[in-house]
């Protein structure tokens, strides 16, 4: 069973009116960590259950608490993504990154969705460009450093003096040290590639067929990527917020949401 049958599924067993519902009330319950599953008589009695892990990173309340303009961001809707590798295909051919470097990566876990089954999950990972990020704040020449207009996390290879230490204090290991270069090097979001030139996607979201890669300017209401994150009727996530580093790279499932 793939993951988009599995939220069809899931889907199937709620039940009648939970669609109708409406969208401030849906809202309200998740502020209050509170999942609809079903509406009965009419709605005036609830189903509901708790959702906390999920609502911690369903559309985040920080997102609109950061000045950036434009506020450069990434979703990924993974179940979408079937590992082509396309996008890590275009990313070193934009980006000349090594053979033993990486920008972005994708990852693979199984997850059971029934008696017997498992689905595969492949799950893109890339620099997070963290509101609050640990690599900045630990970087002793300040080679590594937060856009302040757009909100990128970027390198400065002429002031990287190669300690690694951003490398040890990213939450997710996507930087590498390019031999090269003798500097660490990650991902900017395609800035000194293509966002600077002109070019409004990142490479590997203009390279992904399947639309996985959503990327957009959080600021903008008519961004895609607002429209998901903001979107209350949807799980919205983020890797390991537990840092508090606050990322702008989300994750959700078409299936369920």
């Amino acid at each position: 069973m793939d993951l988009k049958k599995f939220g069809e599924w899931l889907k199937s067993l709620k039940n009648e009116g939970v669609e109708h519902l409406p969208v401030e009330e849906r809202r309200s319950f998740l502020k209050l960590g509170l999942k609809v599953t079903g509406v009965f008589a009419g709605g005036t009695v609830l189903s509901l259950v708790s959702k906390v892990e999920e609502v911690f990173g369903a559309a985040p309340e920080y997102v609109d608490k950061f000045p950036y303009k434009p506020h450069y961001s990434m979703v990924l809707i993974t179940d979408r993504c079937v590992d082509c590798q396309l996008c890590m295909d275009a990313c070193v051919q934009t980006n000349h990154v090594p053979p033993y470097g990486w920008r972005t990566k994708i990852f693979e876990r199984r997850l059971v969705v029934g008696p017997g089954e498992t689905a595969r999950q492949f799950m893109p990972v890339l620099c997070n460009h963290c509101n609050i990020p640990p690599c900045v704040r630990v970087c002793p020449t300040k080679a590594t450093f937060k856009d302040k207009k757009t909100g990128i996390v970027r390198m400065n290879p002429k002031k990287c003096i190669g300690c690694k230490t951003c490398m040890v204090a990213c939450p997710y290991n996507m930087r590498y040290f390019n031999e090269e270069r003798r500097a660490v090097d990650k991902c900017d979001f395609c800035w000194e590639s293509r966002l600077s030139k002109g070019e409004k996607l990142t490479a590997c979201a203009a390279a992904c067929p399947a639309g996985v890669r959503i990327f957009g300017d959080l600021s903008d209401p008519k961004s895609k990527v607002y429209k998901i994150v903001h979107d209350p009727s949807r799980v919205v996530w983020v890797l390991r917020p537990e840092t508090g580093a606050k990322p702008n790279v989300f994750y959700t499932i078409d299936g369920l949401g």
